[in-house]
C-alpha cells in the first residue's frame, strides 16, 4: 500500500462487507450504498482481550436500538452479527490486541436520492477489525473546548450511534488546528457535555462526576466506569456541569472503547490538577481487570 498505516499488519487484513469476507484492497460499498449518499448508517466500537470480545452484547444492545430508532429493515440478527465478527477475527488471526468497527448502513439505493424508500435490498453489516492499541497517549492527553455545539435531542439525538458525524468531525477540526488532541464540547446551553469522540468525567473531594447522557452518548465503557466506581464505594454522580468545574477539577480523563480510559492533562491551557491523579489510575486499573476477566469468549 502506498499509504503507511499506523500498524503494518493493517495491509492484510480481511473484512466482512455485505455478507462476504474479502482482503482490505477489495472492502468497499456501492456509490449508492446509503453510508455514501447520507451517513444513513449505524455503528459501533468494540475490542478483543485475550479471546474474548469486551461488552459484545451491551454493544449489541445499542446497534439494535440505533438500527430501530432509524426504521431499518431486515436487520441482521444477534446471531448473524457475532457470527460475522467471530469469522472476521479468526480469519485475520485476531485473539487480542484488536478494534472492531461494526457498522450496519441502511443499504443500497436504486437511485440516488434521501428517501428510504430507495433502499430495497436490506441493509449492509460491515466488520472491520484492526490491530489498534488504544488511541491516546497513556500519560494524558490536551483538550480545547470547540465552538460547535454537541446536538440536543430535539435535533439529532446523540443516543442513536449514527455514522453523520459531522458535528464530532467539526470539533475534531478545531482540535487539529490548535494542536491538541480532542475538543471539548458544550451543550446548546452552555454545559459540558463530550469531547469529538469520547465521555469525560470530572474529580473532585474524591468524587467522580459527569455530564448526564443527554447531548452525549450513553457510552458503554462510560457505563462501565459508573459501575466499577459504585461497586467499588466510590461517590460517583451524574449531573450538569459547567466548564469552569472542568477548569477547577482536581483529575478529569475520559472514557470510549478506542482509548479507554485517558486522562486529561490540560484543558483550554489551563493545567488540570497536579497531573494523573489516583482516582484515574485507580480506575484505569479496575477496568483493566475487568477487559481481562469478562467478556464473550471468541469460539476458535
Amino acid at each position: 500500500m502506498s499509504a503507511q498505516l499506523p500498524d503494518p499488519r493493517n495491509a492484510d487484513i480481511w473484512v466482512h462487507v455485505g455478507g462476504r469476507l474479502v482482503p482490505r484492497a477489495e472492502a468497499k460499498v456501492s456509490v449508492f450504498d446509503s453510508s455514501v449518499q447520507g451517513g444513513d448508517a449505524c455503528w459501533e466500537g468494540l475490542r478483543v482481550y485475550s479471546g474474548k470480545v469486551f461488552k459484545l452484547e451491551a454493544h449489541l444492545d445499542r446497534l439494535m436500538r440505533s438500527a430501530k430508532a432509524l426504521d431499518f429493515e431486515r436487520v441482521p440478527s444477534r446471531d448473524e452479527i457475532r457470527s460475522a465478527i467471530f469469522a472476521t477475527l479468526q480469519r485475520n488471526g485476531m485473539c487480542d490486541g484488536a478494534h472492531i468497527r461494526l457498522t450496519l448502513t441502511r443499504g443500497e439505493k436504486v437511485t440516488s436520492g434521501m428517501s428510504p424508500k430507495f433502499n430495497r435490498s436490506g441493509p449492509c453489516l460491515i466488520v472491520l477489525a484492526e490491530w489498534k492499541a488504544p488511541v491516546y497517549d497513556a500519560r494524558g492527553i490536551r483538550l480545547v473546548t470547540s465552538s460547535w455545539r454537541r446536538n440536543p435531542p430535539m435535533c439529532v439525538d446523540s443516543k442513536i450511534h449514527h455514522n453523520n458525524l459531522i458535528n464530532n468531525i467539526l470539533a475534531k477540526i478545531e482540535a487539529n488546528h490548535a494542536g491538541v488532541d480532542d475538543a471539548l464540547m458544550l451543550d446548546i446551553e452552555g454545559y459540558v457535555s463530550e469531547t469529538n469522540a469520547t465521555n469525560v468525567f470530572l474529580v473532585r473531594d474524591g468524587a467522580l462526576f459527569t455530564p448526564f447522557a443527554d447531548h452525549c452518548l450513553p457510552g458503554v465503557t462510560r457505563a462501565t466506569v459508573l459501575e466499577l466506581a459504585r461497586k467499588h464505594g466510590i461517590d460517583a454522580q451524574e449531573r450538569r456541569l459547567s466548564l469552569v468545574e472542568f477548569y477547577g477539577a482536581d483529575e478529569v480523563f475520559t472514557t470510549g472503547t478506542m482509548g479507554e480510559l485517558s486522562p486529561v492533562l490540560e484543558i483550554d491551557r489551563r493545567a488540570i490538577g497536579s497531573g494523573v491523579g489516583p482516582l484515574t489510575r485507580r480506575l484505569q486499573e479496575l477496568y483493566r481487570t475487568l477487559t481481562e476477566s469478562e467478556g464473550t469468549s471468541l469460539p476458535f
